[in-house]
């Protein structure tokens, strides 16, 4: 089998490397500089180099790698941030990454990386009047970049004809589990392709679901086996859960509108608020049948794990043996990327690279 390797800048929980792990990738290297997250990593995956703030990584120095992917800091990008968009202290961050990538490519006479990933969210299309995702695209394809027609970048699409292939697609993660639970995540996954025109099979081509994950064993990583079949800690009761949407409530209290504000109590049905790094999502609960019974409370850590696609327990120890603090874990998990999605990506990676690499033998 091919050694596809990985590096992952803004490596943040790791999701990335297990992605990758799970689909054949190795991943080698990740830069990161929250102390909790980066204890977590090293904990399922010790054997992986930690290089710390990425404006200090040299990219021609660095060990080369297959597959490089970034989610750079979204603060100024976010439609619940400043929106000062890439010129943000924060999201400005984006042109380390791509000057990592740069100085690979000319350190290794353009074989490394063959594929560069980016992801962020959703109000990545909109910041800067729209030319903020027009610069990204730029970057990342060497050329002018046109604004549509429409003066709206669409939910998928691609920049074609020259080197790299370039194509993106906004995911959600509700509707990437099959028929598990995931939280509401929208998230802009740009690939791109610096050896050929594969970004489209990467990212628009259908394939299997990898099974869900199971629980985390004592020494970290997913243990072989584990009931998964539940999406929330619950007893033998049937419970019935009712997500509030609080943006949506506390945009109808502000506006004074009563329909509007009870409606954004939410529906069993509906799918769960993105998780936030900074703030915990209430919810409704109750066991079917003792509506009296019920309650408000929040998520627990391992819900939110679970509402990411991730195995039970993937932050609750660093690599001491410590358990991390429910702040922090919180935040991480809301920092992160869901799990399927990036399973699907890098499925998709492993399939060109080592269609590739057997046509070369």
């Amino acid at each position: 089998m091919p050694d596809i390797k990985l590096g992952s800048l803004f490596d943040g929980l790791g999701v990335f490397p297990l992605a990758a792990s799970r689909c054949g990738i190795r991943p080698v290297w990740a830069s990161e500089i929250e102390k909790a997250p980066i204890s977590i990593t090293k904990r399922h995956f010790p054997d992986m180099a930690h290089l710390g703030d990425i404006t200090k990584v040299d990219g021609g120095k660095i060990p080369p790698v297959h597959v490089i992917t970034f989610g750079s800091p979204c603060q100024n990008l976010s439609l619940i941030g400043n929106r000062s968009g890439l010129a943000g202290a924060k999201s400005s961050l984006f042109y380390q990454a791509f000057r990592i990538i740069q100085e690979m490519r000319d350190a290794t006479d353009n074989l490394y990386p063959a594929i560069a990933v980016w992801e962020n969210v959703m109000g990545a299309f909109s910041t800067n009047d729209r030319m903020d995702f027009r610069a990204v695209l730029s970057a990342f394809s060497d050329t002018e970049v046109p604004m549509p027609p429409s003066g709206r970048w669409g939910n998928a699409g691609m920049v074609r004809g020259g080197t790299p292939d370039v194509c993106w697609r906004l995911m959600d993660a509700q509707y990437w589990a099959g028929s598990r639970r995931l939280a509401r995540r929208q998230r802009i996954f740009i690939v791109a392709d610096f050896r050929g025109r594969r970004a489209a099979d990467i990212l628009f081509k259908p394939r299997p679901m990898l099974p869900l994950t199971p629980p985390c064993r004592e020494g970290g990583r997913t243990a072989a086996e584990g009931d998964r079949t539940s999406s929330f800690e619950t007893g033998r009761q049937i419970p019935v859960i009712h997500p509030f949407q609080c943006f949506r409530m506390r945009g109808a209290a502000k506006r004074q509108e009563e329909s509007a504000f009870r409606n954004s109590f939410g529906l069993p049905t509906d799918p769960f608020p993105t998780l936030l790094a900074s703030d915990v999502t209430p919810f409704a609960f109750w066991y079917e049948g003792d509506p009296d019974g019920g309650c408000i409370r929040f998520l627990t850590e391992t819900e939110s794990e679970r509402l990411m696609g991730l195995p039970e327990g993937w932050t609750k120890y660093g690599a001491d043996g410590e358990e991390i603090r429910p702040l922090q874990r919180y935040k991480a998990l809301g920092n992160a990327i869901a799990l399927p999605c990036a399973d699907y990506i890098m499925a998709g990676i492993y399939e060109v690279l080592a269609d590739r690499a057997g046509k070369e033998d």
